[in-house]
């Protein structure tokens, strides 16, 4: 048992901390506090030492150093059954500290507020860091509190064991002050690593990654149930991200769901107008604009609606009555959009296991923006693919150009595949997906599948491929059901052959230069 005689109390977050206070000095523990501690316990009649008196080495350089001295880390550090210790803190008239109760500058928030580069610097706390170090290491005898969500757990188990603490309780308060002091430092790492010396942004890919997670819930099983899963939450995370979103509705989300919903949510964000997307193993088995929420949907739906059967919905916009009575037809695992109309959301709340995710306004943040793919003994980190074509980046390589007709299906097409698993093949209108080819070895698979799956006549729509055709043999099958203009980055060593197809075949073909593969 750690009994409890003498604490220091140095804490920038003072929420609790004067009733946690008045209980330590009712259980018999001499308080040491450090300035503003102090000044506070002082004000409310809390009885307690100041450290500098104790130290005899005053508080300066406006706070930068105050905890910093031998008297207070030996008595940290000084393991009690040790008798060489004992005799070397006897010696210079040290305190033992049994219980330390430390918070820390608020690094991250200051940075998120937008502050000075000097004011963000007073922000790296110092003296507060290696004192809850120096605790959690001789955690054996020393209590260590980094939050004041801590407080009452230490009063009442020193109430039920004449003021000590359990070796179990100090070593889980040192684990979570050593993950305290991680994310610290991480966040300001970090910070470093993307911001020079005279406080702009920094855009290249650090030398080293800091990732700070912490858990949010762990999940009944991953991909598949023999496969434990947890979903953890980005330290820095803003709203309007999938893992800060609002569930108002529904079972809890599962590892796939999280999948699915981010792929929703990054697909209905390419574009301006009302979209929806249907989605089934990350991929649009639906996907269109509307004048409305309710007509995107609709749309959407007609391209696969046995697909659709227990597949993700994402909305750009908030989900409307005449959305969820459409929406109330069909077997639906879960819905995102930005919000739900109160009435709207009666109605599809009366489904009791469908999950109802608002995302809130999206986060544009770049810093949410790099995606990371785990292989054994490393981890790739890129840019998500952001990138969305215009018609600028159309390079026209056929006799035949593209009526302006021609370039609006281009252009919804070219966004709908780049959210198709590679090899994607797309065949769409100007404004809903008509067939969808994902995901297969080679792209006259995919096309095989885009022309199968479509449920109507895909003459005179356009083929988008999210990278080069390496022969003509799919320009020669969306040939033979009337395809009339084809999008594709180029780029093949037999991109002649390829344009020479479809200049025998009448159809317009541009260039973009832009892949778009996806292969998780």
């Amino acid at each position: 048992m750690g009994t409890i005689r003498n604490a220091i109390v140095s804490v920038y977050d003072k929420r609790g901390v004067v009733a946690f206070a008045a209980e330590l000095v009712k259980l018999g523990v001499t308080v040491y506090a450090s300035g503003g501690t102090y000044t506070l316990f002082k004000k409310e009649n809390i009885p307690a030492r100041l450290i500098e008196e104790y130290t005899g080495f005053p508080e300066m350089m406006d706070g930068r150093v105050k905890t910093l001295h031998p008297r207070i880390h030996g008595g940290i550090l000084a393991k009690r059954d040790d008798a060489k210790h004992v005799a070397d803190a006897k010696g210079q008239g040290i305190e033992f500290f049994d219980l330390v109760v430390v918070n820390l500058y608020p690094f991250r928030e200051t940075v998120a507020a937008g502050a000075s580069l000097d004011e963000i610097i007073e922000k790296i706390d110092i003296g507060g860091p290696s004192m809850v170090r120096s605790a959690a290491k001789n955690h054996h005898d020393v209590t260590v509190v980094t939050s004041p969500d801590d407080y009452s757990r230490v009063v009442e188990e020193m109430r039920s064991n004449s003021g000590a603490t359990t070796i179990e309780t100090r070593w889980e308060l040192a684990k979570k002050a050593f993950q305290t002091t991680a994310l610290y430092d991480g966040a300001i790492s970090a910070w470093f690593s993307r911001t020079d010396h005279a406080g702009n942004a920094v855009k290249s890919d650090p030398d080293i990654v800091t990732l700070q997670f912490v858990r949010k819930e762990t999940l009944r099983y991953g991909e598949n149930p023999h496969q434990p899963a947890s979903v953890y939450l980005d330290t820095a995370a803003p709203s309007g991200t999938v893992a800060t979103a609002k569930q108002l509705g529904g079972k809890e989300l599962s590892f796939n769901n999280y999948l699915d919903l981010e792929a929703a949510k990054n697909l209905v964000y390419d574009f301006e107008e009302p979209a929806c997307a249907i989605l089934k193993h990350t991929n649009p088995c639906g996907a269109a604009i509307g004048r409305t929420p309710a007509d995107a949907y609709e749309k959407a739906l007609a391209c696969d609606p046995v697909s659709a059967f227990g597949s993700i919905i994402g909305f750009n916009r908030p989900v409307d009555v005449a959305t969820a009575t459409l929406l109330g037809k069909l077997f639906v695992e879960a819905i995102i959009a930005p919000s739900f109309e109160p009435a709207a959301l009666e109605l599809l709340q009366k489904k009791k296991n469908l999950r109802l995710i608002e995302l809130g306004t999206p986060c544009r943040d770049l810093d949410m923006d790099w995606e990371f793919k785990k292989i054994s003994g490393g981890l790739l980190i890129e840019a998500a693919d952001r990138r969305v074509v215009s018609e600028a980046d159309f390079k026209v390589v056929t006799r035949r150009a593209p009526t302006d007709h021609e370039k609006k299906m281009m252009l919804f097409g070219q966004r709908i595949v780049k959210h198709v698993k590679s090899n994607a093949i797309v065949l769409a209108t100007a404004d809903e997906v008509v067939g969808v080819g994902a995901g297969q070895m080679s792209r006259i698979d995919s096309m095989e599948i885009a022309l199968k799956k479509a449920r109507r006549d895909v003459a005179g729509l356009v083929l988008a491929s999210d990278a080069f055709f390496p022969f003509r043999d799919s320009i020669d099958l969306a040939a033979s059901k009337g395809i009339k203009a084809v999008v594709q980055p180029g780029g093949s060593v037999r991109d002649e052959e390829v344009i020479a197809a479809c200049d025998e075949h009448g159809i317009a073909m541009v260039f973009t230069g832009i892949r778009s593969f996806r292969h998780l």
